[in-house]
């Protein structure tokens, strides 16, 4: 399916099945796959780490359901990363109605709320079931958490805002992003939980490929 025509639910990875759940241990004893679990770029992307860092990109969509089902678990995996491991999270745009709630991370980001308010927004569109794909929405959910509705209109609004949202689009197509939550590994591998099979074992893909990239040192 053209990653660019997905309706709302099929932009999610369908990624249901063991979400939140331990893998099975067959699972865990088993090699990945190249080509299977995962795929190696034909080009190396770029990477925003320090030297002797790995980067690890999560796409995302804030009005993905399957993204919301897998913040928790990336949450408690990023809080237990090696010192040699950055998580940094990007949010896709596959259509241009996407790109609002682009905006609305990086100003988030920009103004040091991500870590506070990154979940409040998870909630406000799938347990508070609130629109916020507009501009004015977007603006009136910020104003009730406290922010200052015309320093964040300015920010959102902002060149520096709309260039990392273009960046981030270019990121999504340089991994070849088919759905999210998908998971970017040392720009140079990628694997979501339609290859994986779920997101938990996406994780533990990704824990080999962390591996991987430290051997290559």
């Amino acid at each position: 399916m053209n990653r660019r025509e997905f309706s709302a639910g099929a932009a999610c990875v369908a990624a249901v099945a063991g979400l939140g759940l331990s893998p099975m241990v067959a699972w865990a004893q088993k090699k990945p796959e190249d080509g299977t679990e995962y795929k190696t770029l034909d080009k190396r992307v770029p990477t925003e780490a320090p030297a002797g860092k790995i980067e690890v990109v999560e796409f995302f969509w804030y009005a993905c359901p399957h993204c919301n089902a897998f913040e928790p678990q990336l949450e408690a995996w990023q809080k237990k990363l090696p010192a040699d491991v950055v998580l940094r999270r990007v949010p896709v745009a596959f259509r241009d109605d996407f790109v609002p709630q682009q905006r609305l991370f990086y100003t988030l980001e920009a103004l040091g709320k991500l870590d506070d308010l990154h979940r409040k927004v998870f909630n406000a569109i799938h347990q508070d079931k609130q629109t916020l794909n507009k501009e004015d929405q977007i603006l009136s959910w910020a104003e009730k958490q406290g922010l200052d509705k015309t320093k964040f209109q300015e920010i959102y609004n902002s060149f520096g805002t709309s260039t990392k949202a273009r960046r981030a689009a270019q990121l999504q197509d340089a991994f070849k992003v088919e759905g999210v939550p998908a998971l970017g590994i040392a720009g140079r591998w990628y694997t979501d939980g339609s290859m994986a099979g779920s997101m938990p074992r996406a994780v533990q893909v990704t824990e080999y490929l962390i591996a991987e990239a430290r051997k290559a040192r």
